[in-house]
């Protein structure tokens, strides 16, 4: 926890006018003076069907048909009644329920019935929600129901009698004109794209809308300009929020050529930019790298992504706006954290994992951040957000970032921020076929006066990986008064198993038969218990192996992991 400096009082202050800011002009636009300039004609005909590009799970049917309602990594036990009625089992489950994207698992079964059951849990919603408050009226909620309801048009008005047709158009046209009045309401970040998203989908999708077109409109561009980073990476250098952000972005480009308009290069450049951030930040393994809120996911959902992808992207070795490093040789895949962590107000999730990396030989994850929890359980977020979840340095037991405690800047951005390192600063180079990266950061000076070195070195062919840790003075020489524990961490993934040798080496076991064998000989070896909490079942127990020892000011730390065939090794 740490108490604040003052740019972030300064920083509050103008979260603070710039909330007070947006929620007048929301009360402005909602007052019935103002929110007629934006009623249009009503909704009375859907003059296009976007195209839902996210996977279907035709299962889901089978669950609600039997009573259950599974979302968000948690199942309500319906007992008869509508999902609307029940008592949420969690805030994530409520969003995710009002905010239908669950409908395209109904539509994937092709089956009457469950597109029956999908027409009466919609009319159902609309007779239960005729105030607008509450988590259904959350501006993101509010956009991620528009496109749910405009994407699944046909399923839900197909062979509806007049009344529950109109009601549903109806009630779309509200929601439209109620989105366009309360967006900017919307949360910092992804949040606030949906809304925009959803407001251009609507305009070139619903009869009556398209003359307000060109305000949402510029506002998207705006804030994709603002939030999509020059190397495609997410202002929050959380990538998974990427994904989900391409699969909304790319049925756009098909309404405006279905409307006979040429889509914005600023859109087509935003989703050019964003996969190939994607591809820089996909392991071997199919997943993404698990930094900065980085949770469970989908190898198929990435790969559908970036199926859509109509070049063929070379992958970069420093994605520098962003904050990352790749290092690639053969079949084994680095990714490493060499970036400070983002504004205050897209913390909420950042992770303290300055210098941390994650290795893949060939499909297997072999090093493995902690990674985030699942939305079900927030127990364990602050354990993983810490250093020790990450495959880095940890001096004295404490995280090179710091927990931002602050009552007003919690509410006003939904959650924890972390602050430092300062400076982060890397070079990437390659040496007689070698990846070389050096990156430091400054996360422990103020508090121990030193700075972290980490060097790794990938051979050509990918089977060595030399490694070196640096704990030191930003100059010249240095004696603490009293020394100083460190731990330098080497997460497994869950299925490796790992066996100590010696005092000083290791025997790491892939999934397949293969080993990598670790060495380190300027500190205690040991092999400790860990945590992986990228598991939509809750945290999986894992191994670590862990390099220990104490600085006096100055300690440099040698290691090196070499990949052994089974063969070899009998």
């Amino acid at each position: 926890m740490s108490s604040l400096n003052v740019t972030e009082r300064l920083k509050i202050r103008s979260l603070s006018v710039e909330r007070l800011r947006r929620r007048a002009v929301t009360r402005t636009l909602s007052s019935p003076l103002f929110r007629w300039r934006y009623a249009g004609t009503g909704a009375d005909q859907i003059l296009i069907v976007p195209q839902e590009l996210r996977a279907a799970d035709p299962s889901f049917w089978s669950e609600v048909a039997h009573g259950h309602f599974g979302l968000a990594s948690q199942i309500a036990d319906l007992k008869g009644a509508s999902p609307f009625r029940v008592d949420p089992p969690s805030l994530a489950w409520a969003r995710e329920l009002h905010g239908f994207g669950w409908l395209r698992h109904l539509a994937a079964t092709e089956e009457e019935e469950a597109a029956a059951a999908a027409r009466e849990l919609v009319l159902d919603w609309i007779a239960t929600r005729r105030v607008a408050n509450g988590i259904a009226y959350e501006p993101e909620v509010v956009g991620r129901r528009l496109i749910s309801w405009i994407a699944q048009a046909n399923m839900l008005l197909e062979g509806l009698d007049a009344r529950s047709y109109s009601a549903i158009l109806s009630s779309i046209g509200q929601q439209i004109v109620a989105l366009k009045t309360t967006w900017r309401s919307a949360p910092d970040g992804i949040p606030r794209l949906v809304c925009l998203i959803a407001l251009v989908l609507s305009d070139l999708s619903v009869s009556g809308h398209d003359r307000q077109l060109k305000e949402a409109l510029d506002a998207l561009i705006e804030e994709l300009n603002r939030q999509i980073l020059d190397d495609g990476g997410h202002i929050s250098r959380s990538a998974s929020v990427l994904a989900d952000l391409i699969l909304d972005l790319l049925p756009l480009g098909q309404c405006f050529h279905s409307r006979g308009r040429q889509p914005p290069e600023e859109i087509n450049a935003a989703v050019r930019k964003s996969l190939g951030f994607l591809r820089f930040m996909r392991l071997g393994d199919g997943m993404l790298a698990r930094f900065n809120g980085v949770s469970t996911g989908s190898p198929a959902t990435l790969a559908t992504v970036l199926a859509y992808s109509a070049e063929d992207f070379d992958v970069r070795a420093v994605a520098r706006a962003s904050g990352y490093a790749r290092l690639e040789r053969g079949d084994t895949i680095i990714v490493a954290d060499v970036g400070p962590p983002p504004p205050l107000e897209m913390a909420t999730e950042a992770q303290a994992g300055a210098l941390s990396f994650e290795l893949t030989s060939r499909q297997y994850l072999v090093l493995a951040n902690g990674g985030f929890p699942g939305p079900a359980d927030h127990s364990w977020d602050s354990a993983a957000r810490a250093t020790a979840s990450h495959n880095t340095l940890c001096l004295a037991g404490t995280s090179s970032s710091r927990l931002v405690r602050h009552a007003q800047l919690e509410d006003m951005i939904g959650g924890l921020p972390i602050r430092g390192p300062d400076s982060v600063t890397s070079e990437y180079s390659e040496e007689t076929g070698y990846a070389v990266l050096r990156a430091t950061h400054d996360g422990y000076l103020k508090r121990y006066g030193l700075i972290h070195t980490r060097q790794l070195s990938l051979s050509p062919d990918g089977h060595k990986l030399d490694g070196m840790d640096t704990l030191g003075p930003p100059k010249g020489q240095l004696r603490l008064k009293q020394d100083l524990p460190y731990a330098i961490h080497f997460h497994l993934h869950p299925d490796c198993r790992c066996t100590l040798e010696d005092r000083a080496t290791c025997r790491v076991k892939l999934p397949d038969g293969r080993f990598w064998v670790f060495r380190a000989d300027d500190a205690s070896l040991s092999i400790e218990e860990s945590l992986f909490y990228v598991d939509s079942a809750g945290p999986r127990p894992a191994l670590q192996i862990v390099l220990r020892g104490t600085t006096f000011g100055e300690t440099e730390v040698h290691w090196s992991m070499r990949a052994e065939t089974a063969d070899v090794l009998g």
